[in-house]
């Protein structure tokens, strides 16, 4: 049994009317520890299928089993316990709060999950050991992304998603971003990109 495992899982918004499809009959499987990069054209429902597998929003067909249980199937509650439990999100855009440092950015994450890591210490192991009492505006957008990271390691998740982490960096600061992920990959987090 895989790890992740998305069953012909289909998507459909509703704007009035129209129905836009955002997926169709997606089916992959990743195993557990495993790198998956999800790839396609602008438009194509990447986005959608992560917070699909996230949590944050709901298939109209198919199933999405992570770790063996149906969270296609969960309730609003079911995937709030999941989301704090289960998963970290790293976000294209980062979702810093601007009036909170580094510190307190990662901090607010680790009080909605029921065994948080020490979030000085997952600042440290990104590489922000000096710049945790520093907001959001003094960080570069490198800077930024790992305490995105950060954020989203503190809940010491069994999956990391990853929506375009590297979209607003330049290629330096990609390399060493997916080099973070891989090291974090390394030490038995399934990351989905």
């Amino acid at each position: 049994m895989a790890f992740v495992e998305f069953e012909k899982v289909s998507k459909i918004y509703h704007t009035g009317a129209v129905e836009i499809p955002a997926l169709r009959d997606a089916t992959f499987q990743v195993e557990k520890g495993e790198i998956c990069v999800i790839v396609g054209a602008s438009g194509a429902g990447k986005t959608t299928l992560l917070n699909i597998l996230g949590g944050m929003d709901t298939l109209t067909g198919g199933t999405v089993k992570l770790d063996g249980r149906d969270i296609s199937r969960y309730d609003r509650r079911q995937l709030t316990e999941y989301r704090r439990r289960d998963v970290g999100f790293v976000f294209q855009f980062y979702n810093l709060i601007q009036n909170l440092t580094a510190l307190e950015n990662v901090e607010i994450a680790a009080q909605l999950c029921p065994h948080p890591l020490d979030a000085a210490e997952v600042l440290r192991e990104v590489g922000l050991g000096e710049r945790m009492k520093n907001f959001p505006a003094q960080l570069s957008g490198g800077e930024q992304q790992r305490v995105a990271i950060a954020r989203a390691l503190v809940n010491n998740p069994n999956t990391i998603i990853a929506d375009e982490p590297t979209g607003n960096l330049d290629p330096e600061r990609s390399l060493e971003l997916m080099s973070l992920l891989v090291k974090i990959n390394e030490l038995g987090t399934t990351v989905v990109v």
